[in-house]
C-alpha cells in the first residue's frame, strides 16, 4: 500500500514492448481506495466478457478498442473514460495496439 503522494510522469513506460498475439500487465499502484494496472494489448488481443466483485475505472491511452459495458456497446480510444459498476459484465478487444489504465476502486 502507498500512503502520501504518488507521481508517474510516463506511464506507458511502465509498460515492456508488447508482444505480438499478447496482453501485458503492470500493477503499479495500490492505495487507499485504489489500486492501478496498466494494461497492453496486441492488435486483435481481447479480455472475454468477465465480471470484477469492485467498481472500476477504465481510462484508454493509446490504440482503438472495442468495449462492451452491459448493454452498451462502443468504440474507445485515447482519452475514452468509462466507470463500470461491480459485477457487469464487459469485454475489451483491442482493434490495435492498445494501452489502457484499470483503476479497482475499493
Amino acid at each position: 500500500m502507498t500512503d502520501g503522494p504518488f507521481f508517474h510522469a510516463d506511464l506507458a513506460a511502465l509498460l515492456p514492448p508488447i508482444p505480438k498475439d499478447s496482453i501485458v500487465s503492470r500493477a503499479f499502484y495500490a492505495g487507499e481506495g485504489v489500486r492501478a494496472t496498466l494494461f497492453g494489448f496486441a492488435a486483435g488481443q481481447e479480455l472475454t466478457e468477465h465480471t470484477a466483485s469492485q467498481a472500476a475505472i477504465l481510462h484508454f491511452l493509446k490504440g482503438r478498442a472495442r468495449l462492451v459495458l452491459g448493454e452498451l456497446r462502443t468504440d474507445a480510444g485515447p482519452g475514452s473514460w468509462a466507470h463500470m459498476p461491480a459485477h457487469l459484465p464487459h469485454s475489451v478487444y483491442a482493434e490495435d495496439e492498445m494501452v489502457m489504465l484499470l483503476l479497482l476502486l475499493d
